[in-house]
């Protein structure tokens, strides 16, 4: 046995085999590997500051297939995915003891605490044990190492200036070649039922046929998705004029549950767009793809530079703002009940699916801590509970973003949120669609249901505030756009209940009067 060198590959966010460079080390480097994937116990408990469940049924459900499609495809390369319920540094210190050649243990960097943390056990673990580490940096497009700023300290605070030193100083890396066959599990190794949903005290969570992501976890599906969306429908080439649509699998390219997990290499999508606009067509579409993943590296790196800041109430800034902690107010935004169709369209749509829209992301969080003054943690947490797609770095990087003390030169940005409705979903179906007791409102009257005759509400089968609630709040930059609908229905001498206008309840420094920042097709996304 002595002989016979073993490295234990960890895995963790990189749940594929193409393009992993510590599968790709490890079977250079030994005669067995083990790839494992361990349920880090600590992944499903509460959040740290307002205990909401860590992980939610939806990227349960997607990461139990994702871990299944990998054991798949590990085994048909003669290797095997072996899974284990535990801490990984306890796991791996239980595994060098049981085979007795283990001579390194091999994983991806993370870069924010809890991640971190279990690195430095396990780098613990094996120096008690003499057995080597090894870490590779492979989950960004532009390799760390390949920055052009001389330390992570001199990271630009602005994302344009990071985007424009990137793309004209580095240059992307090319996928690894992968082997044909994987070195061996070693024999004898038990290699692990996957976990039930019972195991973590949840239930299987049901497919909602409205759901924009109806896909399934795993590399497979994953690169099923970039064939589908780039060569079999050429989407990626309008992809920059669908971005913003609501309803449906095709506005988007879907890639982010599946980048999260690691699933798909974010190297390898590049490399098929660039093949793409060399024998199909170049556009700022294709361009869009790469732009939308240079944000994510950007959050990426702005965490590796900052640290634990990004989860300090004080943000990046280390501003004070007068934040609420209103759980009555907090309550109506999460259960999608604030009186506010899009909001609630949007709202209910996460937490019936465990998706949302990128439109429907930054104007919920906009609303949350703009409109309604809540702490920005509290929807980033909601958010970390919930999403499919949950990335620490880009949830938390763009709350921040959105609470206006992140990565954003424009101060006191704000999302006016009916004319951002009105402009994404004129005539309303995307709220009819999630909002059903709205329904019989005709056009783009159903964003702001409080502002019609008590005709048209009666007409319509709405009773406000029994059927649907009251907006928790009325911004005043609302009020000029809400003569701008597709349909009639005014307030007249039967007008509907009575709203009491006023200020939105927002922080003193965020109260812009007159803004309606909002991305149109011809602005750039910075």
């Amino acid at each position: 046995m002595s002989g016979i060198r073993t490295v234990i590959c960890l895995l963790r966010n990189d749940l594929r085999l193409h393009d992993n460079e510590v599968l790709y080390w490890a079977n250079l480097n030994a005669e067995n590997i083990v790839p494992l994937y361990c349920f880090d116990p600590r992944h499903y408990g509460v959040t740290h500051n307002y205990n909401f469940p860590k992980t939610g049924p939806f990227r349960l459900k997607f990461l139990l297939e994702g871990v299944k499609d990998l054991r798949e495809t590990l085994k048909k390369k003669g290797s095997n995915l072996l899974m284990r319920r535990g801490k990984p540094e306890d796991i791996i210190q239980d595994l060098i003891k049981e085979l007795g050649s283990v001579t390194a243990v091999a994983f991806h960097e993370e870069v924010t605490a809890e991640e971190l943390n279990v690195e430095n056990n396990v780098k613990q673990v094996c120096f008690q044990l003499k057995v080597n580490v090894v870490t590779f940096w492979g989950s960004t497009l532009y390799h760390r190492d390949d920055l052009p700023f001389r330390h992570i300290s001199r990271l630009p605070d602005v994302f344009t200036h990071f985007r424009k030193s990137v793309e004209t100083q580095a240059k992307v890396r090319s996928t690894l070649q992968m082997p044909e066959k994987l070195k061996p599990v070693p024999l004898g190794l038990e290699e692990g039922s996957i976990p039930t949903y019972e195991d973590f005290s949840q239930k299987e969570p049901l497919t909602d046929p409205r759901t924009v992501f109806p896909f399934s976890g795993g590399e497979g599906p994953a690169l099923a998705r970039l064939k589908h969306y780039f060569w079999d429908s050429n989407l990626v080439a309008s992809y920059k004029e669908t971005r913003n649509g609501l309803i449906g699998a095709e506005y988007s390219t879907k890639f982010a549950p599946w980048l999260a997990l690691g699933c798909i290499s974010p190297r390898y999508i590049y490399e098929e767009l660039k093949k793409y606009e060399k024998e199909r067509t170049e556009n700022e579409s294709t361009y869009w793809v790469i732009f939308e993943l240079l944000w994510r590296d950007y959050f990426r790196f702005v965490a590796l530079k900052c640290g634990r800041k990004i989860f300090f109430l004080k943000g990046l800034q280390d501003k004070e703002v007068s934040w609420k902690k209103d759980q009555r107010i907090f309550d109506t935004w999460k259960d999608g009940k604030t009186g506010v169709p899009f909001v609630d369209a949007c709202m209910r749509e996460l937490a019936l699916t465990g998706f949302m829209s990128n439109r429907g992301r930054q104007n919920v969080a906009s609303f949350l801590t703009k409109d309604l003054g809540i702490d920005w943690r509290m929807g980033a947490e909601w958010f970390e509970y919930l999403l499919v797609d949950y990335d620490v770095c880009s949830n938390y990087g763009n709350w921040l973003y959105s609470a206006g003390i992140g990565n954003d030169p424009r101060e006191n940005r704000k999302f006016n949120i009916i004319k951002q409705g009105l402009d994404y979903d004129a005539n309303g179906d995307y709220i009819r669609l999630w909002v059903p007791e709205l329904k019989d409102i005709k056009g783009g009257d159903i964003h702001t249901p409080w502002t019609l005759s008590s005709a048209a509400l009666t007409h319509a089968g709405v009773n406000l505030p029994e059927t649907y609630p009251l907006p928790v709040v009325i911004a005043p930059e609302w009020s000029r756009y809400i003569n701008q609908k597709t349909t009639g229905g005014a307030r007249g001498a039967n007008s509907g209940p009575e709203v009491r206008k006023g200020p939105s309840h927002t922080p003193r420094q965020h109260r812009n009067r007159g803004i309606d920042f909002y991305f149109s097709h011809n602005k750039k996304h910075y």
